[in-house]
């Protein structure tokens, strides 16, 4: 699949977009007691409507944004957002989600992704963070809230990325069909 330079120019100032209100407004924002995470709702819409490439792409500079913007470890929030990218993607790819409400599953798997991949990294890291009962409840919360705001993330993605998604063959024949083509069934 080609991807068209305006595309890229679009999901790239989107991107921006979500880091900077993502970082400024929306981490400050506390939703029972934790702040909901954009950033893999966002990767996951880019791979749930283009694949593992391009999600696989968006989650490494999205990552690479986010680590530069807060001045953290250098790469740890690329490698978790292209993994979370490339398996949404493959996911894509391998099973063709067509129900309205995939993007609230996948959005929670993201989520979850992300955060265990987080975890992972920072324990390979050596960094020490405490676990608590505190800690399981924020993240099953953060879960709930992003698996709520992963719809409405879906709808915004889709209508920036719309005019480039290939045409499916299944919704072209519906329109012809309900337009007055030609159907089978109408033949004398």
């Amino acid at each position: 699949m080609k991807i068209a330079p305006m595309l890229i120019l679009r999901l790239g100032l989107l991107a921006v977009a979500v880091v900077i209100v993502q970082t400024a407004a929306i981490s400050q924002v506390s939703l029972f007691g934790t702040s909901p995470d954009l950033t893999p709702l966002f990767v996951m819409s880019v791979a749930l409507l283009l694949g593992s490439v391009p999600g696989a792409l968006m989650g490494f500079g999205m990552g690479l944004l986010i680590d530069t913007l807060l001045l953290q470890t250098l790469g740890v929030s690329s490698l978790v957002f292209t993994v979370v990218g490339y398996g949404v993607g493959r996911y894509r790819e391998l099973r063709d989600p067509a129900n309205s409400l995939t993007p609230v599953a996948v959005g929670a798997a993201a989520t979850v992704a992300s955060m265990l991949g987080f975890a992972m990294v920072q324990f390979l890291l050596g960094i020490d963070a405490p676990v608590s009962l505190l800690l399981i409840r924020d993240v099953v919360i953060t879960i709930i809230v992003n698996a709520l705001l992963a719809l409405p993330v879906f709808v915004l993605v889709r209508r920036v990325v719309l005019p480039y998604l290939p045409d499916d063959p299944r919704r072209r024949r519906r329109r012809a069909y309900t337009t007055g083509g030609l159907s089978p069934l109408s033949r004398s």
